[in-house]
This record gives C-alpha cells, structure tokens and sequence, in this order.
C-alpha cells in the first residue's frame, strides 16, 4: 500500500494503539493535521495551550500507564510544550511527542517559526529523533513508543519537517513487528545472587521500613508490594509520587515520608536498620541532608535505572532490573522461608511506631470540629472530599499546599489514582491533568484539587473541557496567596511576603468558570463546607468549580528543618520543633 508521509504517520499511530492525540496545530504540522482529518480511529483533542496538551497526554498515561501522545507545531508551539515535556521526564512518564518542524531546506535559516527542538529538549527526553524521510517514520514511531515504554519510562520527541509529511508523494507503508535498538536495552531480570543478599538482609532486620516509590507504580508492581508484606508485615512509607501503591488503609501504611511527611514515616525511616527501597529515589525532599539521612540503616535498593542507585545515598545490595520482576522473584524466595521469618522479632519495633504515630500523627478527624467562629481549614476541605468520593476517586493537583494537604489527607489504596507533578513541581498541571484523565475513565470521579495560583496557570483548559464534555470537579483550595511560598516567608523570612499574596486582584472564579458553560459554587463558612461539596459531587453531567475560602494563615505541618537538618528534625506547628 501506498500512503503519503502524513498518512503514514498517523496510520503508525493506529498500529501503537494510540487513542488520544493531544494537541494544537500550526503551519508546520497542518500536513499531519489533514491526515488527522481523514481518519476516525484516533480522536484529537485541541487544547488551548501546548502546555495544557503535555499535561493532559501525561495525566492520561500516569492513570492508564500507556504512553500519552502530544502533537505540536514549530517554533512557539514545540516550546509551550518544554515544561510539560520536563514535568514526564522527571517523573519517568512515557510520552511521545510529535514537534513540527519546518522543511528540511530551510532548517538552519532562521525561517519563519524555526527553533532547534532537538537541541532545546535534548536534557529532558530520553531520546529525539529528527525525520529525514517519510519511508522512516514507521520505524522511528516503533522505537519512540519502545524507548519511552521500557526501562526508566520517559518522554522521547520526534521532529518532524514539513515536508517528509507532504501529501504529493507516496511511500510503501510498512509497519514493523518490533524495535531493534542495539545500543539501548534496559535491564529486565534481577541477578539471582542480589536477590538472595537482599532476602537475608531482610530476615535479619529487626527496625525494617519498606519505602516505595513512583517506580514501583511503573512497573505495575503494587500486588507483588501487597503480598511481600503479607508475609513480612514490614512498616510500609510512600514517596509522594508512591502513594498509592500500598493501601492507605493497610495498617502498616505509616503515610508519606519526606519534607511535609508524617512524623511517624520520617522517624521510622531515621531509626530503621534496613531500608528496603523499591523503585525510589533518594532526592532531597526525601532525605534532607543526606550525611544526616538513616545513620544505621543498610540500603537494599531495587531500581531498573542503574544511575539512580547509589547517586545519592550509597546502597549496601542493589538489585537491577524491572522492578515487577525483581519483587516476583523476592516474593518466591520469601514463600521456600517462611519457616525462617521470626515474627516477635519486630514486636519492639511495631511498638515504637505505633507510639510515634500516636505521640504526633495526622488528626484525620478535622472535619468533625467544624465552626463558624473559625476560617475553614484546608486539612478539613481535603477530608470531606475523601469521604465523599468514598476514596475512590482520581485526584490531580498542582504543587505547593495543597497539593500537600491532599497527599496528607486523602488515602489512596490503588496505585494510579493520585496524578500529580512530583519532581518538576509545576504548577497548572492539575486542570489539563484532570481532562487526560477524564477520557481515559469518563465513568470514574476525577477530581483537581488545586490552589487559586495553580488554577490560573493552564486556566483556558476550562474551555477545552467544554468542548469534549468532560465533567471533572475542581476544588480550589483558596488562600488568596501562593501559600507555599508564604509559609516559607514565615517561617525563614520573618513573615516578609515578597510578592506572594495578590492583593485584591484575583478573579471571580464563580462568574469565570460560568461563563464556559460550567458551575461554580463558592464556599466561605464551614457551615457551607460540607453540604456545598455534596452539591457539587451531585453534578454529573457538568464540570462544577468549587471556590473554597480557607484559612490564610495555615502552614503544612509536619515540615523537615532544613537545611541541616535530618529526617528526625521536623516542625510540628508554627511553634513547635522536634
């Protein structure tokens, strides 16, 4: 058969099994545009921004765990697209994304719309590649989605000139069975001798913490996780990009660890004896100042990405491979010891913890000691929404605090349900997130929960939820500042708020979310919390914007003293130091 570039490129898309292309079209790319037009197996999604585009391919491939695929043209539209491009690569997302470029002949001429996105995105991508004829599309489309897909999944960028996708000229299309790449193959099964040093250390620890990571959600491994722990009944920590992948609910679950983690995970990961690290990267809003981070502890590290074990914190037993494989192999090793696992060996240690999480955990029960007399509290917001959603919900957010509040406070006991920007900390996430989500599940609750800062970043893809109908509820979370930046300012400026409050200038959310066609409820009293937010999660058939007033003056607690300090040194409240 013979196709056009054009047509050869989005027929190579149908045989990935794309679903969704998000984007925005151009000059450079209308040649792929026209082939979009001509075909009715993959849906395009336009939104307003090219920023809005990447975020939502990514939070529908952080929710489905396929790849999310962004198409943009050159020039201004393949650099809207670099922040969302470095919010994947960070947190090891598969994307594809297709860049428009203009013609091969006017490449290096300074031409209408032209910018190097090879050169610009090279530090963010796994992998570019740059079309030079159409009869190579279809294995350069083969190997993008096999290199974002595998290993350390990431973004990876396909320029495309103009004119490889020309109509005029017609190619064989031949689609390939499989990629070879013979400089790039990522470690799948585990070295058996790593594995047996990884199970002895585990049957003599004695103060063990199993800490997961975002790459353990890629890997699909949060069964395996579940049922190693139903033989160990090890305490278990998530990083924030983690959570999820061990029941929230389970009993072992200490909550999430790091600079705003709860008291009971961080001192339990300062104390503990063995780290199981699974998936996890030791960055610095895990353990603070590194010197300081889990004196005693040995490190067993599973991880599928070579570089990022022993590059921060060295690990005593690194186990290389999927990290799904990795878990099946210690899960069958476990089961042939059961008879050498010594039960009462952690008594002292269950014990300890348990004082801890008594002594300064998380008062899950705010929302119960509602009153007027008080502003409402963020912590309580996040609570009712739980409950509402009866924790089945998928929540996106934003960066900053409340990002932090509903990773605190809403328990996810499913992996892939908390959709956020975790490495990057990019701010506008939330709302497009939220959509990529959506048309991945439209039967399921998705819900932005997010800041008036945040919200105004990507706020246009409010119109892009009108267009393809997709009721998503977003909880605005509303301090009237940039409330991470403020508490900051508090507390290692002196309260001196340079340019983080708005002074009288924020819009009215109600009236700007009504006039895309959708709902808008505004919450000031806690008399109104509740029965406000049951209104809107009634709504089925509309995107209902929930404007909620909280307490300007709040801080995220608990919060890591840093610099300097170690996992063990936290602020509890504004006035308390631990």
């Amino acid at each position: 058969m013979k196709i056009a570039g054009n047509d050869i490129l989005i027929q190579s898309l149908i045989k990935e099994e794309v679903e969704y292309i998000f984007g925005y079209p151009g000059g450079a790319a209308l040649h792929i545009y026209d082939a979009i037009f001509n075909q009715n197996q993959i849906q395009h999604i336009l939104v307003r921004h090219e920023q809005g585009a990447t975020h939502a391919a990514d939070g529908y491939a952080r929710a489905t765990g396929k790849p999310g695929v962004v198409l943009v043209t050159s020039g201004p539209g393949a650099t809207n697209a670099i922040t969302g491009i470095a919010t994947a690569f960070m947190d090891s997302i598969p994307m594809v994304v297709i860049s428009g470029q203009v013609a091969k002949h006017l490449i290096g001429t300074d031409a209408f719309q032209e910018t190097d996105m090879i050169g610009i995105s090279r530090p963010i991508v796994k992998h570019s590649f740059s079309v030079e004829s159409a009869e190579d599309i279809p294995e350069i489309v083969k190997q993008a989605f096999y290199i974002a897909t595998s290993g350390r999944p990431g973004p990876v960028v396909i320029d495309v000139p103009k004119d490889t996708t020309s109509p005029d000229e017609l190619f064989d299309f031949v689609y390939p069975d499989s990629a070879h790449i013979r400089s790039y193959n990522p470690p799948v099964s585990p070295e058996k001798k790593q594995i047996e040093r990884a199970v002895e250390a585990i049957l003599q620890a004695k103060q063990p913490v199993i800490y997961a990571g975002g790459g353990a959600i890629n890997s699909n491994a949060s069964s395996e996780l579940i049922k190693i722990n139903d033989i160990l009944d090890f305490p278990v920590t998530n990083t924030l990009m983690g959570l999820g992948v061990y029941p929230a609910t389970h009993k072992r679950f200490l909550g999430m660890l790091g600079m705003h983690g709860t008291y009971q995970a961080n001192m339990a990961m300062h104390n503990a004896d063995l780290i199981i690290a699974i998936g996890a990267r030791f960055d610095d809003r895990i353990t603070n100042t590194p010197k300081l981070f889990a004196p005693n502890a040995k490190i067993i590290h599973f991880d599928v990405d070579q570089s990022s074990v022993s590059k921060i914190i060295e690990a005593n037993i690194a186990v290389f491979g999927q990290v799904k494989d990795s878990l099946q192999e210690i899960l069958s090793e476990l089961e042939s010891r059961r008879n050498e696992i010594d039960e009462k060996k952690l008594d002292d240690w269950k014990q300890q913890i348990k004082f801890w999480k008594e002594k300064h955990g998380l008062d899950h029960k705010m929302h119960l000691s509602e009153s007027n007399e008080h502003p409402i509290m963020p912590q309580s917001v996040v609570q009712h929404v739980y409950n509402i959603t009866n924790g089945d919900a998928f929540i996106t957010s934003d960066v900053g605090q409340h990002q932090m509040f509903a990773a605190q406070y809403y328990h996810f006991d499913e992996p892939r349900k908390w959709i956020n920007s975790g490495g990057l900390g990019t701010m506008g996430f939330g709302l497009p997130a939220a959509l990529g989500v959506k048309l991945a599940f439209r039967d399921s609750e998705v819900v932005c929960i997010t800041g008036e800062g945040s919200i105004q970043m990507c706020i246009q893809e409010l119109s892009t939820c009108t267009q393809y109908n997709l009721p998503i509820k977003i909880i605005n979370i509303n301090n009237e500042a940039l409330g991470m930046v403020k508490q900051w300012q508090d507390m290692n400026y002196s309260g001196r708020h340079s340019e983080s409050t708005y002074q009288s200038s924020l819009p009215n959310f109600v009236e700007l979310v009504e006039s895309y066609g959708h709902v808008g409820i505004k919450i000031e009293k806690n008399s109104d919390l509740k029965k406000g937010l049951e209104k809107a999660f009634a709504i089925k058939d509309k995107l209902v914007f929930v404007d909620v007033y909280v307490d300007p003056d709040e801080h995220v607690y608990p919060m890591l003293v840093a610099p300097n300090g170690s996992l063990k040194d936290m602020w509890l409240d504004k006035d308390n130091k631990v």
